[in-house]
Order: C-alpha cells, then structure tokens, then sequence
C-alpha cells in the first residue's frame, strides 16, 4: 500500500545520500519533494505541512553538518518522525479486556470489513491469548448480515449469539451482555450495522448501543482505501460516540496510504491494527516503527524473523544445523529449506521484507524469480529415492534421466538443482569452519529468537544502506550478500550464491 510514497522518498534520499555535505537549500529541495510525495500519497495537507516543518527544524543547522553522511542524518530524522506521526500511546495490540466479560464495540461505515475484522479480532484473542469469545451481530439492515457472522463463527471456532429475528439492536446487545456474563465468557463483540454515509440514525443506534454496553473498547473500522474521507469519518465518530482506536482494513491494497499517516495525526487516536487481506488471519498489530521503515524502503526485518519463527520448527533446526557444521547438507535439508521459503510467503512475500530489496522486486520479477521453481524443485527432490536423496553423489546419467522424468522436468533442471545443492554445502561448511561456526551460531539464535535480529530502526543507517547496496545488483545471480544475519532459518544465513539455479520462467 505504501509502495508509491515509499519510491518518491528513496528517489528523494538517493540523491541525498549522494552528496558529502548538505546546505540549508539542499534540505529544502529535499524536503519541498518529501511533501510533495506525501501530497501525492494521500496525506492531509495540514500534516503534510507539519511533518516537513519539524523535519526541516531538526535537520538544518549542527545536526546534519556536522554528520559524516548528512543525508543517512535526514533519512534518520524522516524516520523518527514519521514513527512519531504513527505512534500511539502503549502498545497497539493490547485491547482492554480485563474485567470479564468485556464489552468491545465495533463501529464504522458499510462495506468497510467491519465484520470480517470483528472475526479476524475474536480468532486473534482467542488462539494469542486463550480468551473465551461471545460474536454478536447488531446488523438488522444489511440482509444476511448475522448469518454471516455466524458462518465466520463456526469457520473460526468462537461462538455467536442465536439470532432472533425482529429484535432491535439494543435489545440484541442487552441479550449479549446477559449470555455472556452467564456463558462464562471473557470478551463479548458487537458489531453494529454501517450506512453508506454518516448519518443521524447510524449515530443513534451506535450511541444507544454505547449506552447500554458500556464497551471497554470502540474499535472504529475504516477502509483504508478510501483516502482523505476516512479522517473526516473517523472524527465524526469520535466526536458523537467515541473511538478507542482505529483498524484500518485492505492495507494490502494498491491504495495510497496517506489516510493512515493523516488519521493518526488529525483524531489522535491510535491505529490498533491492519487488515492485510481476506484470510482469517490476515490482521497485524500497526507497528509504527515498521511501518516507517518500509515507507522509508528499509524493509521489515522484524515481521521477516518473526513469521520465520512461526514456521521453523526449532528441534529439526538445531539437528540441521549440527550436521551442516560437519559438512553434511544432504537433499532432505535442501527441500525442508525450500518448503521454509514458500511457507514465509514464497520469494516475493521474502524479497518485500528484505531492506533496499523494495526496488529490486521488480527485477526478480522480469528474472523469472517464480514460486513455482521452488515447487518444481521439491517435484525432483521428491522424485529421487531415500538413498539418493541422502547421497546426491550417487546420481549419474541413467538415475537422473529417471528423477527428471519422474517430475516431468528436463535433466538439465535437475543439474542446475544439483549445482545449487553443491554450492549450498561448500558455503555451509565454510560457515561451519568460520569461528567454530560463530557465523551459523548467530544466524541460528537469530531463528529462534534467543538473539532476535537486529531492528532496522535502531541500526546505524549506514550500516543498512551498506547491507542494502551489498545486496544490490547481485540479485538473482547471487543472493548470497546477506552477511551473519542472513534470511533467518534459511539454514543458517544467506541464500546460496547459486540461486542463478532458478533460470528463466518455464
């Protein structure tokens, strides 16, 4: 969503970046390009305005001279305000719901995910935190509206309240307040109706309903696609019924962003999450500081390392690992790490977290950089027998043709996956010599999250754009630029300097 803002800035730091040391006009013109990016973003012109005057007060005079490389300087200062822009009080993840059962109220207009995020909220409590969940839908306009709730309850597993029909929305809500408080429940949901526009009767039944619920939270969800207008929403509400905090749904959409940026600014009400897509899963806490780095095209090393975590299973790790220390990566270890890439969201899910790798997304695309030659590789790894796959050496003319022909592929793919396979191993086995394995040690604590990985934000801005331009131009001929960090839980640091191995689109 952020894409388009993100390239102006990076255009704009690009040159920045470039020159030794900067004049007060250098910043200006600088800064004159910032707001005008986030103009074109979406971004209300009020905090367009604000943003670039405390930019440009902090980045003019002894600060930025006297840095060796004044544009990182204003890279840093853009960074820090926009995380402050963002930032909200406490942690946007934490809902209030501690005397059960708690009441939380969702509000906001039609058609803007209300109640696909109230799902998305009762799956998330209840899996990360273990709450008991009562869903109940105040929805008498929309047809079908509670049945839909419903439906989601039982794809979820969180219970809903029976509907009866007829009933008004505040009769519904008292009946929800009684069967939870009897059920045993921690949290209760109301998700109330929309109108296609804010008007009295909408404010009425949400105040009402407010009224006899008392709820710990208003959650008002917006649509983030719809710009400017979302701002001038979320103040109305807050001002005739009260919001607690923002959720802005179809951030993965190709909208421009700047609701997100204006909104937190103008109510002051914190953006709590973001929903990033249909799946029942697909909501996030809003990370200012992340946000911020990938507007900035740092990427999001953070999100990267953690949706590794979920998907690596520690023990096969560790054995992984020791037997790569002593050399031995057979073809086992080779598909378990190219089953980890396409559960962290197959290359292009990898290349987007990845900082500086935001420009070269487009490259790895006309490279032919597919998911589905990950795929095609596991078909030939499967095909091969459990000797085999133990002992790749093993393989010659005849035992290829038939592994080839197994996967319905060409001898000459599997030849590249062996090359690939070799050149993993010579780098596992210097990784493994390199200070009594200290370089694969870092990358595996990385994976489990005894280290944890460094945050972009905290990390000298030099020491990003030297790992960033590292990785840069190398791309698909050798992705193998990552130093210790590496892509966590890919074995233990760096893709393999081999991956030209993935060629051409078929």
């Amino acid at each position: 969503m952020f894409e388009n803002l993100s390239e102006r800035l990076s255009g704009v730091f690009d040159r920045l970046t470039k020159q030794g040391a900067l004049s007060e006009d250098d910043v200006k013109t600088a800064l004159r390009e910032v707001r005008v990016a986030l103009l074109e973003a979406d971004v209300s012109l009020p905090v367009a305005r604000d943003f670039v005057k405390k930019v440009q007060d902090q980045a003019t005079g002894q600060a930025v001279t006297k840095s060796v490389t004044p544009g990182q300087q204003v890279v840093k200062i853009v960074h820090d305000a926009l995380v402050d822009v963002l930032r909200g009080e406490g942690d946007p993840g934490q809902l209030k719901i501690d005397n059960p059962p708690a009441p939380i109220l969702m509000v906001g207009l039609q058609g803007s995910g209300k109640t696909t995020t109230t799902a998305k909220l009762a799956k998330r409590m209840k899996d990360r935190d273990g709450k008991r969940v009562l869903m109940a839908s105040l929805d008498t306009n929309r047809p079908a509206a509670m049945e839909q709730l419903a439906i989601l309850g039982t794809q979820i597993g969180v219970d809903t309240l029976p509907i009866v029909k007829g009933e008004d929305p505040v009769a519904i809500a008292k009946r929800a307040k009684t069967q939870a408080a009897l059920g045993g429940y921690d949290v209760y949901m109301l998700d109330t109706a929309g109108r296609l526009h804010i008007d009295q009767e909408l404010i009425a039944q949400a105040a009402a309903v407010r009224d006899v619920a008392n709820p710990r939270e208003t959650l008002l969800v917006v649509d983030g696609l719809t710009g400017q207008d979302a701002v001038n929403v979320a103040t109305e509400f807050d001002d005739k019924i009260g919001v607690t905090g923002v959720v802005l749904t179809r951030m993965d959409g190709d909208g421009r962003g700047g609701a997100a940026l204006s909104m937190r600014a103008v109510t002051g009400k914190p953006i709590r999450f973001v929903g990033l897509g249909e799946k029942m899963d697909a909501i996030e806490t809003f990370e200012p500081d992340r946000i911020a780095g990938r507007i900035l095209g740092m990427g999001d090393i953070v999100s990267l390392v953690e949706r590794a975590q979920e998907t690596i299973e520690a023990e096969q790790a560790e054995k992984m690992m020791k037997r790569m220390m002593k050399g031995q990566f057979n073809m086992n270890d080779l598909r378990m790490q190219l089953e980890q890439m396409l559960k962290m969201g197959g290359m292009e899910g990898m290349m987007q977290m990845m900082p500086g790798m935001g420009k070269m997304a487009k490259q790895v695309e006309q490279a032919g950089f597919d998911d589905r030659i990950l795929k095609q590789q596991i078909a030939l790894i499967q095909s091969m027998t459990k000797k085999e796959r133990a002992a790749p050496q093993l393989l010659q003319a005849s035992r290829k043709k038939r592994i080839a022909a197994g996967a319905g592929m060409e001898v000459s793919d599997l030849n590249k996956l062996l090359k690939m396979h070799r050149q993993m191993g010579d780098m596992m086995k210097k990784m493994g010599k390199m200070g009594k394995g200290g370089m694969m040690k870092q990358a595996m604590k990385g994976m489990f999250g005894k280290g944890g990985m460094p945050d972009p934000s905290q990390m000298d801005p030099k020491a990003l754009e030297a790992a960033a331009k590292q990785m840069g131009g190398k791309l698909p001929g050798g992705m193998g630029g990552m130093g210790g960090g590496g892509l966590p839980g890919l074995g233990g640091g760096a893709l393999p300097p081999g991956l030209s191995g993935f060629g051409k689109k078929k």
